[in-house]
């Protein structure tokens, strides 16, 4: 492993205490607010110096908090919903090329930005790290955010999830990096996870990049595992040189680590349970203990509260992440130690009493096979239940439909499964109609898991208040809206 650089980089003709030059005094509305990345950039901006406004289809918790923080926010999605004085929209990744806030903004001449190009510019006036991957993104993210702010460095982030600790999910942090690490006195950190749907990641303008793994997903974009790591290897090739401060953080294991650091000019960092990695991670699975050492020297340690090897590596990614950006190995393990989770990501809701005693309850955002494996595997290694029964939600036919036998080998650890209807977004009606979510549970039934097909949603709770019992733990699992479940079950009243 090469060392950190010693000079501070800097963005050339950008002050760090500069407000941003490309959105300062703009008027912005936000085509789709309600989303966790929507919202945090909105904040932001606004911080930064814009005047920001927005529009979403759905009351919520988010909506609510951005209009007490003067941020405008209309529930009705039309032509009319773009204030006159709006000089820029940005549209969320779900806002099509044919929707009617966007067309009205071409009508006026308005220029249109995604959220990732809308992201990347505004990391060009900061010190930018993006953490990609095909898992773990959200989590890595906060775990990275909390650590820094513990560690008394104050960055500004996006996460795609609510993290109470961390304020929520966005933060405007100090203009310039404090302290006398590798980036002390650059511009301030502006940390954001890389999502690479529809290659959006390509728009981030990193100086300190990670990818945590690389697997087969959004097939329906890529078509091919090659073509979705190709797709990392541009991310990749968006980090400066090292002379400019260019850092990459990657897995030693399952991130095809070679192929995509090939022929990069940043340093490159590896990280992985493998002695080979230039920062080896150890895991006592039985006390959640997590240790970090780098070639043999033994840095630093803590405990999770998320359990499992897949969260022992985004820590140890966000402990790596956070010592290249100026912290403490000593602050870092009492941050991680004090890290208490983020909303959705195996997150332990708590106990729903039935007849004779108790139900554990867990909500996770897993829509992925090995999000789904690793996490039923995680909680069946930590609860010891009797049963674990999963209600998993499918989130897109396309995905449901390229890793279908993926998805039926992913609940092993699972002793029932219920699969409510596959969750609708972005595919097209042929595609709806090449799978169900009765092929999914016919798979499973192959394999000897017991499963059913349940809709709606208070069917389920129904269902689950029929046949759980003591000593059963429930996971609630999915992209979609299949929380509600989970919140309507724990909630109810025993039988």
């Amino acid at each position: 492993m090469t060392s950190p650089a010693t000079t501070s980089p800097t963005r050339a003709g950008i002050r760090a205490d500069e407000t941003h030059p490309r959105f300062v005094g703009q008027t912005i509305h936000f085509a789709g607010i309600g989303g966790c990345g929507m919202s945090g950039l909105a904040r932001l901006l606004q911080q930064l110096g814009a005047r920001c406004t927005g529009s979403d289809l759905v009351e919520s918790d988010i909506t609510r908090s951005l209009r007490e923080d003067a941020i405008p926010v209309t529930l009705e999605q039309s032509a009319e919903s773009v204030p006159m004085d709006t000089t820029l929209v940005i549209a969320s990744a779900a806002i099509r090329p044919d929707h009617p806030e966007v067309l009205a903004a071409e009508s006026r001449g308005l220029p249109v930005m995604t959220y990732a190009e809308a992201l990347g510019e505004a990391q060009t006036c900061r010190t930018g790290v993006s953490i990609a991957g095909t898992h773990g993104k959200s989590t890595t993210t906060a775990m990275l955010c909390h650590t820094l702010l513990q560690c008394g460095l104050d960055p500004s982030f996006i996460v795609g999830a609510t993290c109470p600790q961390i304020g929520g999910g966005s933060h405007c942090g100090t203009a310039t990096v404090p302290g006398t690490g590798p980036y002390g006195g650059a511009p301030g950190y502006l940390i954001a996870e890389a999502c690479e749907f529809n290659r959006s990641f390509h728009h981030h303008r990193p100086t300190i990049g990670a990818i945590g793994n690389v697997e087969e997903d959004h097939l329906d974009i890529y078509g091919t595992l090659d073509a979705v790591v190709e797709a990392f290897a541009d991310f990749a090739r968006l980090v400066p040189p090292a002379d400019a401060g260019g850092h990459l953080v990657i897995a030693h294991e399952g991130a095809h680590r070679r192929t995509i650091t090939a022929g990069l000019n940043c340093r490159i960092s590896t990280l992985g349970f493998s002695p080979a990695a230039d920062f080896q991670v150890f895991m006592d699975a039985a006390t959640q203990r997590v240790g970090l050492l780098q070639h043999g020297l033994w840095l630093t340690q803590w405990t999770m509260v998320m359990p499992g090897e897949h969260n022992a590596m985004n820590s140890a990614m966000a402990a790596t992440l956070a010592h290249l950006m100026g912290g403490d190995w000593e602050q870092i393990g009492a941050a991680l130690s004090s890290f208490e989770g983020l909303d959705r990501r195996m997150q332990r809701l708590g106990t729903r009493a039935v007849t004779g005693g108790d139900v554990i309850v867990y909500d996770d955002y897993g829509h992925h096979p090995t999000e789904i494996e690793t996490t039923l595997r995680a909680i069946r290694t930590a609860e010891k239940p009797e049963r674990i029964i999963c209600v998993f939600q499918p989130h897109q036919h396309s995905r449901t439909r390229f890793l279908l036998e993926e998805f039926a080998q992913s609940f092993a650890s699972a002793d029932v499964v219920i699969v409510p209807h596959i969750y609708f977004v972005r595919d097209s009606e042929i595609e709806k109609q090449r799978v169900s979510a009765c092929d999914l549970v016919d798979r499973l039934r192959q394999r000897n898991i017991a499963a059913m097909h349940l809709y709606p949603f208070d069917a389920i709770v129904e269902q689950l208040n029929v046949i759980c019992r003591p000593g059963d733990c429930v996971v609630i699992m999915g992209a979609g809206p299949v929380w509600q479940v989970a919140r309507q079950f724990v909630n109810a009243d025993a039988s």
